[in-house]
């Protein structure tokens, strides 16, 4: 079985080594639990929705049957307006259910430096929009990394799991967060099944 995982830096295993990103990552926890999915790595660096609106039908090759959702941080982090990247996540799950496929959409969560108007409309984004198209939610795709010990309003207690540049996990974080996502790509999976 085919999943398409259609994202950002996150995704594409921007700052790491080949085979040291989160699609690889994954693909060896899937492996080693029962495996029988092919994920395709649909990560482009720097992309925002609108690129993820822009890119899906081309993402959604014959042999998809399921897809993952990670984008919206770098919308996030150029303060893009939320109602922008609904309309684009939206539009992106559409695309896989005009098609039927099962969708596992990972959320962000804006920083507290945007204000929190900001953050209240970004951060309920996801799990309305997943309710919405019976999608699988990860709320945080830093969730492993939290239930590590770390916290996001805190960077010195995310420091051992990132790149210098604060915003990508290295090598050990991609482990932790691919552990937490990897039984949520499972469930997906259950769904075409």
């Amino acid at each position: 079985m085919t999943v398409v995982m259609l994202g950002d830096s996150l995704t594409a295993g921007y700052g790491l080594p080949d085979g040291e990103g989160l699609v690889p990552e994954l693909q060896r926890w899937l492996d080693a639990n029962g495996g029988g999915v092919i994920l395709q790595n649909a990560g482009v660096s720097g992309d925002t929705t609108a690129g993820g609106v822009a890119r899906i039908d081309w993402a959604l090759g014959p042999d998809a049957q399921a897809l993952v959702v990670e984008l919206g941080g770098n919308d996030m982090l150029r303060g893009l307006s939320p109602s922008e990247v609904r309309t684009n996540l939206i539009a992106i799950l559409q695309a896989a259910q005009t098609r039927g496929l099962p969708v596992l959409l990972i959320g962000m969560q804006a920083p507290a430096n945007w204000g929190p108007d900001y953050k209240a409309e970004f951060d309920a984004i996801y799990p309305e929009i997943a309710a919405e198209f019976d999608a699988i939610l990860v709320e945080n795709f830093f969730h492993g990394l939290i239930a590590a010990g770390g916290d996001p309003g805190d960077p010195a207690s995310m420091a051992r799991w990132m790149q210098a540049d604060g915003i990508h996990p290295n090598a050990e974080g991609v482990k932790l967060i691919a552990a937490a996502l990897g039984p949520e790509i499972a469930k997906l999976a259950a769904r075409v099944q």
